[in-house]
């Protein structure tokens, strides 16, 4: 009888899962968009550890281009579309200074396409999926959405935070 129960938990946490995605995207624009303090040991630290997980995804994405042929260029364009995002939105952010503090406020218009970039691969990704359980066909969408895509859109975030966070750092009071 308990071994019974286990897909009827599966397809609980599935339906919880799917529930609570809206929820946590609009949390993700939310935070987002938020006015925030630039403390100084934070921003350099982030900075230094985005750096650093450059040539771990470089890397990682030329490893794939065993599997995948294009993983490596996907990633390098999306890391260099990612880094002038980053720098157009270091250009957009309101920052404000209070004595010695810094406080910045990211553009709303661009965070909100950030959020709408990750909603769109959930889904993009989830329909794929979908399609494929239920016709056990090549899918001409899955050639698309294959891991070049998916090193693309982690390139675009991976450039993107590296822009930003170097830019913000650099307008740090010293």
């Amino acid at each position: 009888m308990p071994l019974l129960l286990i897909p009827v938990l599966v397809l609980a946490l599935f339906a919880l899962w799917v529930t609570l995605l809206p929820l946590s995207l609009w949390a993700r624009y939310r935070n987002g968009r938020a006015r925030r303090r630039a403390q100084g040991w934070i921003v350099r630290g982030n900075s230094w550890l985005m750096a650093a997980s450059l040539p771990v995804f470089v890397f990682s994405s030329w490893v794939t281009t065993r599997w995948m042929p294009h993983a490596l260029r996907d990633a390098s364009i999306g890391l260099l579309v990612g880094a002038l995002l980053g720098i157009l939105s270091l250009w957009m952010t309101r920052f404000e200074r209070h004595g010695n503090t810094l406080w910045y406020t990211p553009n709303r218009w661009l965070m909100l396409s950030l959020t709408i970039v990750v909603a769109m691969r959930l889904l993009a990704g989830l329909w794929v999926g979908w399609r494929h359980l239920a016709s056990h066909a090549p899918n001409e969408m899955a050639a698309w959405l294959d891991a070049g895509a998916w090193a693309a859109i982690g390139g675009l975030f991976l450039g993107y935070g590296v822009a930003y966070l170097w830019g913000l750092r650099a307008r740090l009071p010293h």
